[in-house]
């Protein structure tokens, strides 16, 4: 009996582990159809697709499922979906400004989810303008720290017209201006440098700093509540919260 509870636990882990790595497909896929229909199917010319099909391959997806995806987004497949790329503004407790970046079949559907998701945590939506003028819009690459010498990496990354290089523990994160993002990646690539991937983000001109830890459990909730919609791509955010708060339970809305 101890070993079939055994697999018992080992088969709900593996579970967990497979139905977290489909929405990361899934979101992946998205990323993938909207740029080959943007800019079309062929890598070599669409950098935004180039790079979306490298997170995918980093991220393990099989290779049939990136060209089902291009396929859709270039009309050719079977089951050729019509995303449209939807960014919300909101407020989150606190008064944390938060950015969620969507793509959706339904922007009907989604935009009433958003907006449930916030209210049950909390937070409201705002309309257009009023928290994206907080941030600013950047490119951002990362790079392992095992792949290269920091000074070195700096020192190519400037050249190619990086602003900034910040490390992380396991990672080098370059921010561009938003419109050198693709051609900084080239140019590293181009020098041999191994990047983990690039992507368009929000950088918050201030924070706002969260101590109290019923506060940080609740816009941890918020946070996870959004990353599990289904049509939410990405979330960024003002906020500014220890690291060991993010360790703190948080399964719903306080």
């Amino acid at each position: 009996m101890a070993g079939h509870s055994k697999w018992s636990k080992v088969k709900r882990f593996k579970g967990a582990i497979d139905a977290r790595r489909g929405k990361i497909f899934s979101k992946l896929s998205k990323e993938i159809t909207i740029a080959a229909k943007t800019g079309g199917g062929d890598p070599n010319g669409n950098p935004r697709l180039r790079s979306a099909i490298q997170v995918a391959r980093a991220q393990s997806m099989p290779n049939d499922n990136i060209e089902r995806a291009i396929k859709r987004g270039t009309g050719e497949g079977k089951d050729v979906q019509h995303f449209e790329e939807i960014v919300y503004e909101g407020y989150g407790p606190g008064g944390v400004a938060i950015i969620v970046e969507a793509a959706t079949d339904n922007k009907n559907r989604t935009g009433a989810e958003i907006r449930s998701i916030f209210t049950k945590h909390n937070g409201n939506l705002a309309s257009t303008g009023s928290v994206s003028y907080m941030f600013h819009r950047k490119g951002q690459i990362t790079v392992p720290r095992s792949n290269i010498d920091e000074d070195r990496l700096l020192e190519l990354a400037l050249e190619a017209g990086a602003e900034e290089l910040t490390t992380d523990e396991d990672q080098y994160v370059i921010i561009t201006s938003h419109d050198q993002l693709y051609a900084v990646a080239e140019a590293l690539r181009n020098a041999g440098v191994i990047t983990d991937g690039q992507k368009f983000t929000f950088i918050p001109d201030t924070t706002v700093p969260i101590t109290d830890e019923n506060m940080a459990r609740r816009l941890l909730s918020l946070r996870d509540a959004l990353e599990e919609d289904d049509d939410v791509q990405n979330i960024y955010s003002n906020l500014e919260i220890p690291d060991e708060m993010l360790a703190i339970p948080h399964a719903g809305p306080a």
